[in-house]
């Protein structure tokens, strides 16, 4: 992941870089934040300390606690002049809003404050973002200024069009969405390949359920699978690859984490139902590849049952909380749900299409459990996804090539709306969560 410097100017989209920073962060990414002094009439220092973890500059002069490293980064044992250690550990530097003063003040070279004299000093790609009103932004002095930037090889992003500040105004000159922002400075550190069609995702909030459910008999025991979670952490990497806030909801999960991803733990189907309650509002995507079972013990017992005197023991079970089913009737438009299901033997595509129109997602994405290696804890998986419009089979691959298919049938549902049928049953298998992905 990349360190980026945030060099804040003045202006009232200067509220837009904190939510920048947000993405930022969730994405892997190191931050550290420079402000002019007008910009601290907008935002407060505070704030991108908060978000960044980081102390806030606005003097050259200032002392920096730091010593120039970026959060994760160790300090150096001396302490460097500001403005120049920055930008020597920066991998980019992104100038967003880039008021049209510090347009100016970066086009003809004058370093007066730390923004500029960092942005002087920068030998990492330079991004400047500008934001102002359009008739500023029109102005004959400010498109010159952003020739000669463009000339020296700074990448100087066209404002969006909309609604100004100035009651009333309406034109270019709005800072670009902190999504953008962000895909912009990544498409700079990776190249011309992250512009492509894998960016789709940039932005959204992408909620995943992986491993497997364990629903308790007694203290020590409990009823569950043998999902490892694996399929599901490949799906929140996958998607942390396309630039998405990720939330994964991780359900007896003994794998190694992303530092991209949030991450929920949870044991019990009640409790995965529960944490995918309080994050799908925001969510744009569900994938949901836990393994969740379908029934657990009625009355489990609070200590240990005891082998001692018992010829055979049987535990009552009931039904447990239809997570996607349940979350499937609740969803908004613009929403897209994918579920997993784990199938054993002929048939599997069909009981697919069958728990697709029953659940009212989007896509179901089954495999079949019974072939070797690509069942519960394997390495590589098989699989087809199964949508209103068709099936796409994806040969044996490993899982993070899988998640990568399965990933652009979400670009393709969400570039081309499906309506899903109205919901019903449960589709994750049966007892000890035979449903949801390995």
């Amino acid at each position: 992941m990349a360190r980026i410097l945030l060099g804040v100017s003045g202006g009232i989209a200067a509220y837009k870089a904190l939510e920048l920073v947000r993405l930022a962060t969730a994405a892997g990414h190191s931050v550290r934040a420079v402000q002019t002094p007008t910009a601290q009439r907008f935002v407060g220092a505070a704030s991108f300390a908060a978000l960044t973890g980081a102390a806030v500059l606005v003097d050259e002069f200032e002392h920096d606690p730091a010593r120039g490293a970026f959060p994760g980064q160790a300090p150096p044992g001396h302490d460097p002049i500001g403005h120049l250690e920055l930008v020597r550990n920066a991998d980019a530097y992104l100038v967003a809003p880039a008021s049209a003063n510090t347009l100016a003040k970066l086009a003809h070279g004058l370093a007066d404050n730390l923004l500029t004299s960092a942005a002087l000093a920068a030998r990492c790609p330079l991004v400047v973002a500008p934001a102002m009103n359009d008739a500023m932004w029109d102005g004959p002095a400010t498109r010159a200024n952003v020739e000669t930037l463009r000339a020296r090889g700074v990448t100087v992003l066209e404002p969006g069009t909309g609604r100004l500040a100035s009651e009333g105004e309406w034109g270019a000159g709005r800072l670009p969405e902190p999504a953008e922002l962000l895909g912009a400075v990544e498409a700079v550190l990776c190249g011309p390949a992250a512009q492509g069609p894998e960016r789709h995702l940039l932005g959204l909030h992408v909620l995943v359920t992986a491993g497997g459910t364990r629903e308790p008999i007694d203290a020590v025991r409990y009823v569950g699978n043998r999902s490892s979670g694996r399929m599901g952490l490949a799906l929140a990497a996958a998607a942390a690859d396309r630039g998405s806030t990720v939330t994964c909801v991780a359900a007896n999960v003994a794998l190694e984490r992303d530092p991209r991803v949030t991450y929920v733990d949870v044991q019990t189907a009640a409790q995965l139902h529960e944490a995918c309650a309080a994050a799908f509002a925001a969510a744009d995507v569900l994938l949901m590849a836990a393994a969740v079972a379908d029934f657990r013990p009625a009355e489990p017992v609070p200590g240990k049952v005891k082998k001692a005197g018992r010829a055979a023991l049987t535990v009552d079970m009931e039904p447990t909380v239809d997570v996607l089913g349940a979350l499937a009737a609740r969803r908004r438009p613009g929403q897209t749900l994918v579920g997993f299901a784990a199938e054993h033997g002929d048939g599997a595509v069909g009981r697919a299409r069958e728990k697709r129109e029953q659940k009212g997602v989007d896509a179901v994405v089954v495999n079949d459990v019974s072939r070797p290696g690509i069942g519960f804890d394997a390495a590589a998986n098989e699989v087809t996804v199964v949508t209103a419009d068709g099936e796409r089979h994806v040969a044996r691959a490993d899982k993070a090539a899988v998640a990568e298919a399965v990933l652009e049938e979400v670009v393709r549902l969400r570039g081309t709306p499906v309506s899903p049928a109205a919901g019903g049953a449960d589709a994750t298998g049966g007892v000890g969560g035979v449903g949801g992905a390995p």
